[in-house]
C-alpha cells in the first residue's frame, strides 16, 4: 500500500490495508523490491468487455499499476507488464485493460484508448424538461440499498450486453456502490436511487444520485449528481432522466460519466441548457489485443468486405499479417497470410480502431495507421464502423 500510494502522491488512509484485502485476488499481484522495501506494484482481475455486436469478451483488468518515485526509468515498470501480459496470455485471455492515469505511458506496452466519457451541466430552470415520447412509459420508484444489490447485477448484465465498451461488476463494485464496503479514499455519502419498471413490469434502468444544497434569497438551489445511471431501452433512459430533472428544489443536475453518443442534450425541450462540462471527453478504458484473430472475430462489422492487415507489437503478442473477411451476416473470420498488406498498423492503434471510438481515416490522417493499398482506409471503415461510440461507465 504504502508503494502504490506514494506513486500517486497519496499518504495511507487508516483502513487502506483492509480496503485492498477486499479487493485482492490471490495470484494476481506482482511487486518490485529493493531489498525487503517495496517499490512497485501491480494487480490483475478477470473482466469481460462487450464488443460490438454483443459478445463479451474475456480480458486482464489491470489495476494499481505504480513504481515510486526513486525507482523509476530502472525498467521496473516494463518488466511487471511484461509478467502480468504472459500471466494474461496463460490465462487465456485475448485482451487486456486498463485505465491509464498518464497517457503517453502504456502505448509502448500495446494498449490504445478505447472508449471515453462527456459530462454535463443541465440548468434545470432553463432545460424545459424531457420532450421524448415514452419517457412516461412505465413506472420509476425508489429502492433501498439492499434492494440494489438484490436486483442492480442482474439489470447492470443486461445492460452490458446492449452497450459495446462495458465490462463486468463484480460483488465488490456493488458493495462501494452501496455503502456495504467504503473506501478509506472517499466520503460515503449515501445515494437516493430509482428503478425504472417497463410496461412488462420488469426492471429497465437504474439511477444513483445526491443531492446538496441551499438556499439563495430564500429560494432553494439544490444540485443533484447522477453517480450511475444504466438503462437496457432509450425510453427507460429518458423515464430516468425525466424523474431526474423534475426532483423538487433541484436547480442543476450534473452527470461527469454519459456515453459520448448519449442523446441527453436532444431529449431536452431546450438542448442549449445541458453544457459539456470543462474538460470532459477524455479517454477512459485502454484495450490491449493479445490474440488478433480471437479479438476481431468476436466482433460484428458493418459491412461485407476484405482486409490484410499487417500488425506489428514490440512485445510479440500480436504481431503477422492477418486477413479480415466479413460477411453479409455481420461475422467475420480472421486467419494469418503471407499476401500483401492493405493496411500497416501498430497493435496500439488497434486497440483503439477495435470498439469503433475513432475512426480509420483519421488514425490515418494523425499517422496511426498507413495505407499499403489504395482505398482500404475507406474499406476499413465501412466494415468498422459502428452505429454508436462505445462507452465504459465504469472503473476498476
Amino acid at each position: 500500500m504504502h508503494a502504490l500510494d506514494a506513486s500517486f502522491l497519496l499518504a495511507v488512509p487508516e483502513g487502506a490495508v483492509a480496503f485492498f484485502r477486499e479487493l485482492h485476488t490471490p495470484g494476481r499481484s506482482l511487486g518490485a523490491f529493493s531489498a525487503e522495501r517495496c517499490v512497485g506494484t501491480l494487480r490483475s482481475l478477470d473482466l469481460e468487455v462487450t464488443v460490438p455486436g454483443g459478445a463479451a469478451v474475456q480480458a486482464e483488468g489491470i489495476t494499481n499499476v505504480a513504481v515510486v518515485a526513486d525507482h523509476r526509468r530502472r525498467g521496473l515498470l516494463s518488466r511487471m507488464m511484461r509478467v502480468g501480459l504472459d500471466d494474461a496470455v496463460a490465462r487465456g485471455h485475448g485482451l487486456a485493460a486498463l485505465i491509464a492515469s498518464e497517457y503517453r505511458i502504456y502505448g509502448r506496452f500495446g494498449f490504445g484508448p478505447a472508449t471515453r466519457a462527456v459530462g454535463y451541466d443541465i440548468d434545470v430552470r432553463r432545460a424545459g424538461g424531457i420532450r421524448i415520447p415514452g419517457a412516461d412509459d412505465g413506472s420509476v420508484e425508489s429502492l433501498s440499498l439492499e434492494e440494489v444489490r438484490r436486483c442492480g447485477p442482474e439489470l447492470h448484465q443486461r445492460f452490458r450486453r446492449t452497450q459495446a465498451g462495458a465490462i463486468t461488476r463484480d460483488q465488490a463494485a456493488w458493495r462501494l456502490r452501496t455503502g456495504e464496503l467504503r473506501s478509506p479514499y472517499h466520503e460515503w455519502v449515501q445515494p437516493a436511487v430509482v428503478l425504472c419498471r417497463g410496461a412488462d413490469g420488469a426492471p429497465a434502468g437504474m439511477a444513483l444520485y445526491q443531492a446538496d444544497g441551499t438556499w439563495r434569497d430564500g429560494d432553494p438551489e439544490f444540485t443533484l449528481t447522477v453517480r450511475d445511471l444504466f438503462a437496457v431501452r432509450p425510453a427507460a433512459t429518458a423515464a430516468l432522466w425525466r424523474h431526474l430533472l423534475r426532483t423538487e428544489w433541484v436547480t442543476r443536475v450534473t452527470a461527469a460519466n454519459i456515453a459520448p453518443d448519449d442523446p441527453l442534450p436532444l431529449l431536452l425541450d431546450n438542448p442549449r441548457a445541458c453544457v459539456r462540462q470543462a474538460g470532459s471527453g477524455a479517454d477512459h478504458l485502454w484495450l490491449r489485443i493479445l490474440d488478433v484473430a480471437r479479438a476481431l472475430e468476436a466482433r460484428t462489422y458493418d459491412a461485407a468486405g476484405r482486409l490484410v492487415l499487417e500488425v506489428t507489437d514490440r512485445l510479440g503478442y500480436a504481431a503477422g499479417r492477418f486477413a479480415v473477411e466479413a460477411g453479409h451476416d455481420g461475422t467475420g473470420s480472421v486467419t494469418t497470410t503471407g499476401e500483401p498488406a492493405d493496411l500497416a498498423v501498430d497493435v496500439s492503434a488497434l486497440g483503439t480502431i477495435y470498439l469503433g471510438d475513432q475512426t480509420v481515416h483519421r488514425l490515418a490522417a494523425a499517422g496511426l495507421v498507413t495505407e499499403q493499398r489504395a482505398g482500404a482506409v475507406s474499406r476499413a471503415d465501412r466494415m468498422l464502423r459502428t452505429a454508436a461510440r462505445p462507452w465504459c461507465p465504469d472503473g476498476f
